[in-house]
């Protein structure tokens, strides 16, 4: 089953290379990753969800 990434998620959009989903404009996915500029995804139906934003909040949130 593939998730389409929505924002927050964290996704692979290509091999070992991961980014966050930042916003959705007109179903251009923008990504973004820590040192880098925002861009739009280059194709979208390749984007695979490693996390989504609801897995990275509870990883994060102490128990």
């Amino acid at each position: 089953m593939t998730i389409n990434p929505a924002v927050g998620d964290e996704v692979e959009y290509a091999p070992d290379r991961v980014a966050i989903v930042t916003d959705i404009r007109e179903d251009v996915v923008i990504l973004r990753r820590p040192g880098y500029p925002e861009w739009p995804a280059t194709d979208p139906k390749q984007l695979r969800v490693k996390r989504t934003r609801a897995q990275r909040i509870a990883d994060v949130t102490p128990r």
